[in-house]
């Protein structure tokens, strides 16, 4: 089976959402890659390109309805687990 992480977090009761942004690191701290704009419903995420073994950072962030995107959540970060 390969290896994924799956990220949940408090959706945004802001009525002007249009999406959430969701990033990746290998350093806690950044710098981050954007891997995903998910729908404004959306509440969770499954990152299927991880690696085995190797630590990932993710952070988030909330785009308005005129594209203006909020600061990143705190960090979460994950270990893929080793087969």
């Amino acid at each position: 089976m390969p290896a994924k992480a799956s990220l949940t977090w408090t959706a945004s009761t802001s009525p002007n959402l249009a999406r959430y942004n969701v990033y990746r690191g290998t350093t806690s701290g950044g710098p981050y890659t954007l891997l995903s704009s998910t729908a404004g419903l959306a509440d969770s995420y499954t990152d299927y390109t991880v690696q085995a073994g190797q630590i990932y950072y993710y952070v988030t962030t909330v785009v308005n309805n005129i594209g203006a995107e909020s600061a990143y959540s705190n960090e979460a970060s994950a270990r893929a687990p080793t087969p």
